[in-house]
């Protein structure tokens, strides 16, 4: 269990409660940053990729390797491999509290395998096959299956026909239909799982 300064988490509370994008309550960021500093063994440490698909997976029940490391790279902000406090605090809020457009844009972010600004045909079959259809079929059938998915998911998304999706194209997809926010897999909390989490905030005492 790592000790914090009051006077240190004071300061780094009060800096995140004036970040607009950060919407936790002052007493659920005091938390986080106490868990942040049990988790790295300090306040002033870093967050490693393989502790954090461990808070994924305990957590959240996330098990997609592919999934687990773009909700990282989100997270990410400087692209350093490391979550900071400030990273860590801010991308849960995005990730358990954020507005419809926080989400859109999270969620873009992490189908968006190469960083290029589009979601192409090849990143989408890749999602697919990797965190929906894990049938039982054989392969040849499955790739021709997730094809086809590819196809009738353009169909619907791709508004400008470029066969690729911009963030243009995902931003009025989900506002006309918010069940294609996590289209190409889960990569948000189900409700049921953030509420489990904000409500271990509340506690007094935290399991990690």
């Amino acid at each position: 269990m790592s000790v914090i300064k009051r006077q240190d988490l004071s300061k780094l509370t009060e800096k995140l409660l004036k970040k607009k994008e950060c919407r936790f309550e002052k007493q659920e960021i005091e938390k986080l940053i106490t868990m942040f500093a049990n988790i790295t063994g300090g306040i002033n440490n870093r967050l490693d990729r393989t502790k954090f698909r461990d808070i994924l997976h305990i957590s959240f029940n996330m098990t997609d390797d592919i999934l687990m490391d773009r909700v990282f790279r989100a997270f990410d902000q400087d692209s350093d491999n490391y979550l900071s406090h400030d990273e860590w605090v801010l991308g849960l809020s995005t990730f358990l509290k954020g507005a419809q457009d926080d989400k859109i844009k999270y969620c873009f972010i992490v189908y968006d395998l190469n960083g290029d600004g589009w979601i192409s045909r090849e990143e989408m079959f890749q999602l697919l096959k990797t965190s929906i259809l894990k049938q039982h079929s054989s392969e040849e059938d499955q790739d021709e299956n997730i094809k086809e998915l590819v196809e009738l998911i353009l169909k619907k998304m791709d508004h400008d026909h470029d066969s690729r999706l911009s963030m243009s194209d995902f931003k009025q997809a989900v506002e006309s239909e918010i069940l294609l926010l996590e289209a190409f897999g889960p990569c948000l909390p189900s409700p049921k799982l953030r509420d489990a989490f904000l409500e271990e905030l509340s506690q007094k005492e935290s399991k990690y």
